[in-house]
């Protein structure tokens, strides 16, 4: 019920209680997103400012005066106040990686990387993802049913990471723990000190194995990632430091793998909800494409990041002071009916509208356009090589080891091969 004074134009609306750590909201925050979209679209809650609306969550990550640089400022925070020492790699993994740096450290490693992470260096590699897709996807038909998350979304992006960087084969093995225990830093207020000792022993294990494949690929250069990244220089003759380079290729595994893994799974789940747009993607399977679009769009692997505003600014009239954290909601951003119409249908002849999954601005993703061809790929593998996909009976359950990531735990369906 709405209240009127006789002063007072606009209606009193209830307060909605933002939680992103229920377990309702794991399960589905698009009604939650809804709610605080028509109530209270921009308002401080948990220590800062939650933005729901697409045309505020586009205007703050356009904007240069929200930095990104939170999130190693708040890992020392943390380390600080659980009394961990020895944490000086993990800060300068942080303050020098792309997801978390801001002008003019950003211009300058995001000049160098985009070098070699090219639109073409990307499609390149569709050879490489289709071959190990459907390695992947043999198996699955071998066995008559498939796990899309464990068995297909979660080795296929660490296995393409590690072929593009040539990789020896007793790395590969331990790349995937690592990346999981490493990417507890993009949330470090969820950090215990356990985790702390767990994820610096890790980082240095990494970066230890990683100088040594940086040895043998200037004895034996490639064509490989590595190699490029080595021989990657601006016309001045700058370059990337041995550790700049190797935090590069640690989170190319910390920020692509968990995304990576739920938007295929995400996408997989949409498609099996609504069977008729799947009937349509194998009647027309050049929609496969605008699948993963749709499937950024409709459900993003990430849900939220946060800005520290560097200055003081006005949103939609709420006085955001210098020093205030900003969460950015991205899945509430791409349901908002200002921008997308039927926003909560799954639709794959959808044309218009700007999702904001990768982002926006100088801190769009870096590895969207390989993310986007995975998941084509192995959407493209499974509708179109196989039938009678199935979602599974009874409740499904979501990850819980992240609240920005929204992603499966499993999702196991039965396959019948149509070759």
């Amino acid at each position: 019920m709405t209240v009127r004074t006789h002063d007072q134009a606009e209606p009193i609306r209830p307060r909605v209680r933002f939680n992103p750590f229920s377990a309702e909201f794991r399960r589905d925050p698009y009604p939650l997103y809804r709610q605080l979209r028509e109530a209270q679209p921009v308002h401080k809650t948990l220590g800062m400012w939650v933005l729901t609306r697409h045309s505020d969550v586009r205007g703050v990550l356009h904007d240069r005066s929200f930095g990104a640089g939170l999130i190693p400022r708040l890992v020392g925070e943390q380390a600080e106040r659980l009394g961990q020492q020895n944490v000086a790699r993990i800060e300068r993994l942080g303050r020098k990686s792309l997801v978390f740096t801001d002008n003019p450290d950003h211009a300058r490693l995001r000049g160098l990387v985009n070098r070699v992470f090219t639109a073409r260096a990307v499609a390149d590699l569709r050879p490489l993802v289709a071959r190990v897709t459907e390695d992947l996807m043999r198996r699955a038909w071998n066995a008559g049913g498939l796990d899309v998350i464990t068995e297909l979304a979660a080795p296929l992006p660490v296995t393409v990471l590690c072929e593009w960087m040539a990789l020896p084969g007793d790395l590969r093995e331990r790349v995937g723990p690592w990346t999981h225990d490493i990417r507890f830093l993009l949330e470090p207020g969820l950090m215990k000190a356990e985790d702390f000792t767990r994820v610096c022993a890790v980082v240095e294990e990494f970066a230890t194995a990683l100088d040594g494949v940086l040895a043998e690929r200037r004895s034996q250069p490639g064509a490989d990632l590595i190699s490029r990244l080595l021989a990657t220089r601006t016309a001045g003759g700058d370059m990337l430091s041995d550790e700049e380079l190797i935090f590069v290729c640690i989170m190319c595994f910390v920020a692509g793998n968990e995304t990576t893994k739920s938007l295929i799974g995400n996408g997989v789940l949409a498609l099996l909800r609504h069977p008729d747009q799947a009937a349509l993607l194998r009647r027309r399977p050049a929609l496969v494409r605008a699948a993963v679009v749709e499937a950024l769009r409709y459900d993003c692997p990430l849900q939220l990041t946060k800005r520290l505003a560097t200055r003081d600014a006005d949103i939609d009239g709420n006085r955001i002071s210098a020093g205030d954290q900003v969460l950015v909601c991205l899945g509430a951003a791409n349901r908002d009916p200002a921008v997308f119409d039927r926003p909560d249908e799954f639709d794959l002849t959808r044309t218009a509208g700007d999702h904001l999954a990768f982002g926006h601005g100088m801190h769009g993703c870096l590895g969207g356009l390989l993310a986007e061809l995975q998941a084509e790929i192995a959407f493209e593998y499974l509708y179109r090589h196989s039938q009678d996909l199935e979602l599974p009976d009874g409740e499904l359950q979501w990850q819980d080891h992240s609240f920005i990531v929204r992603g499966l735990k499993n999702l196991p369906v039965t396959l019948r091969s149509v070759r």
